[in-house]
């Protein structure tokens, strides 16, 4: 299978950075990939890989080292703040044979990617910040430290700051939600099961789900308020900000909340998708080209997704810049309907009206108990995706 590219250089070693990575160094191609941090790792945070994702581990040959390192979810159960009683519980057994639901840290992917790129032979190099990038034939990566990297084709999966993504699109105008997010990841003091729980509130909601064989609790906590959080990863917050935030919350959740030293914290925003996913000997992927709102757990999903059909797009492709456009074509409108539902998710989970919340709540537990196969099929538009399958 001819490719039209035979080197690439990929900005970013996250997940989608190393998928792709592998992706193509598996079709043949010579492959650079460069990270600004000085290891390669991952801030301690879960992620949630649901079937569509794990089609593509498993289509990268990671299938069993991934099975391994992860915890299989039994069930997502919605539970009503102030008791912790359950709303409505969705059973992942139901989900159609062959499909996994599954959590893992994101260090754990991350080193498994990494290590099984670098087996494959890609180049990974740290400590490369990149200052721009200039398409072109050959395009050409500008370093901070003043050297210059070039290939067939550089990909930006350089995440939310992406320094590809305003060469191809101009500066964008993300808003503030209105949502602020701490992340942290806790001993799992409460005998947590393997399933995701949503714990809602007014004005805000609490995930929690178990990491590393269940030894450790992942926790998404996200509140409404005025004031604008600074956007990224790396903000700390004292935790008895986010105690304070969840006191009305029980069942397990005080006990989980006090284990918390640590939290990150940052301001949720929405983002436009890109209008330009590539140019001239360059590409987006991932959050670099369409950020996404934490609502539908699909971020690393959609990473995933993006890195195996841009090396198949290629692979099939007579040219680079026709692999580049299919690229392009097969994702975009998906991307946007994912986001889209998961723009529409929050406003469910943070009903502040106690009748109205209530109601809402009688209503999603009837419908699980009538049909609790029914409440999963709605999913199969985005979990039953096979982006590895021929098309």
């Amino acid at each position: 299978m001819g490719m039209a590219v035979e080197k690439a250089v990929i900005l970013g070693g996250g997940i989608g950075g190393l998928a792709v990575a592998l992706a193509l160094r598996t079709r043949g191609l010579s492959v650079r990939v460069l990270e600004q941090a000085e290891a390669i790792r991952e801030v301690g945070a879960g992620i949630q890989v649901s079937p569509n994702g794990l089609r593509v581990i498993e289509a990268l040959g990671l299938g069993a080292a991934f099975r391994a390192r992860s915890v299989e979810g039994q069930a997502v159960s919605l539970r009503d703040h102030r008791r912790g009683r359950e709303v409505l519980r969705l059973d992942l057994s139901r989900l159609p044979e062959g499909q996994s639901y599954r959590f893992v840290h994101r260090a754990d992917l991350i080193d498994l990617l990494a290590e099984a790129a670098r087996v494959a032979g890609v180049e990974i190099r740290l400590l490369q910040r990149a200052r721009t990038v200039h398409p072109g034939t050959p395009p050409v990566v500008e370093l901070c430290n003043g050297d210059r990297v070039e290939g067939d084709l550089v990909i930006g999966a350089d995440g939310l700051n992406s320094v590809l993504r305003p060469v191809l699109n101009g500066a964008a105008e993300p808003f503030f939600t209105g949502q602020v997010a701490w992340r942290a990841t806790v001993p799992n003091v409460t005998g947590h099961p393997a399933e995701a729980r949503v714990h809602m509130g007014p004005g805000r909601h609490l995930v929690t789900y178990p990491l590393r064989g269940g030894e450790r609790v992942n926790m998404v906590a996200v509140e409404e308020r005025r004031d604008w959080v600074a956007e990224g990863w790396s903000h700390r917050d004292d935790a008895a900000h986010l105690r304070a935030a969840f006191a009305g919350f029980g069942g397990d959740v005080p006990e989980l909340m006090a284990q918390v030293c640590d939290p990150g914290l940052w301001g949720l925003f929405r983002h436009p998708v890109a209008r330009a996913w590539h140019g001239p000997g360059v590409a987006l992927l991932g959050d670099a080209a369409h950020p996404t709102l934490p609502f539908l757990a699909q971020g690393a999903n959609m990473a995933l997704e993006d890195a195996w059909v841009l090396a198949d797009a290629l692979a099939g492709a007579g040219s680079l810049d026709a692999g580049l456009a299919r690229y392009q074509a097969r994702r975009r409108d998906r991307v946007m309907r994912v986001i889209a539902a998961a723009n529409g998710n929050a406003w469910k989970y943070h009903l502040r009206n106690p009748l109205v919340r209530g109601v809402a709540h009688l209503g999603m537990g009837a419908l699980g108990r009538l049909s609790p196969g029914g409440m999963l099929r709605q999913f199969d538009w985005l979990y039953a995706h096979d982006v590895t399958a021929p098309l």
